[in-house]
């Protein structure tokens, strides 16, 4: 079916609400440790990667918890997300938009001015034509590739989960040629986050 406005808002861990349809804005608002997963009816003929299945604003504050969208998202996908895990197969206008923590990956477009505001958190954008860099606010992070071992298998294991609890195509796609995948993707890192880290780095190993 449809789900309202603030679908799993302040979510508490140990809970997990699925959705068979779509959904309004708002979900996950203030994600406290829960899991939101949402695929569209299993009956549908339409491509989930090519529609837009959750609204507005999902995630907005969201502190921890795992979200797993088959589709697109609307706007302001992850605003102000400080510490929750997401997977979505496409993203409106102001995605990440000050996000201070967590992680997303998204597996298709994104709209404009991704990642303004963003000072925390990693993001995975799948780039098989190279055009992600053009939508980018890059005034507060770098691109990078992803070549952590660490990184890639942080990745593959939330493209993993995306494709059990949704049983995504465009998931199943990656991890099948996932050598090929994994050069097709963007690494949105902070600055200001990744100099947190180096420094955390030195400090451990002095």
């Amino acid at each position: 079916g449809s789900a309202g406005q603030s679908f799993g808002a302040w979510l508490a861990k140990g809970i997990t609400m699925t959705v068979e349809g779509d959904a309004n804005d708002y979900v996950g608002k203030g994600l406290s440790g829960g899991k939101i997963v949402i695929y569209p009816p299993k009956e549908s003929t339409f491509q989930a990667e090519e529609n837009i299945i959750a609204g507005n604003v999902i995630l907005y504050g969201a502190t921890s918890g795992e979200a797993y969208i088959r589709g697109i998202a609307a706007e302001r996908f992850a605003v102000r997300n400080s510490g929750a895990s997401a997977v979505i197969e496409g993203i409106g206008d102001h995605g990440c938009e000050y996000m201070t923590g967590g992680r997303v990956v998204v597996l298709g477009k994104t709209g404009r001015n991704f990642g303004a505001g963003m000072s925390g958190g990693t993001a995975y954008v799948w780039d098989p034509d190279g055009s992600f860099p053009c939508r980018c606010n890059m005034e507060s992070f770098e691109l990078e590739s992803v070549s952590s071992a660490e990184d890639i298998l942080e990745l593959k294991q939330l493209i993993k989960n995306h494709a059990e609890y949704t049983n995504s195509p465009v998931a199943r796609k990656v991890l099948e040629n996932w050598e090929n995948s994994l050069s097709q993707f963007v690494k949105v890192m902070p600055t200001d986050y990744k100099r947190v880290l180096a420094e955390r780095a030195t400090a451990s190993a002095a």
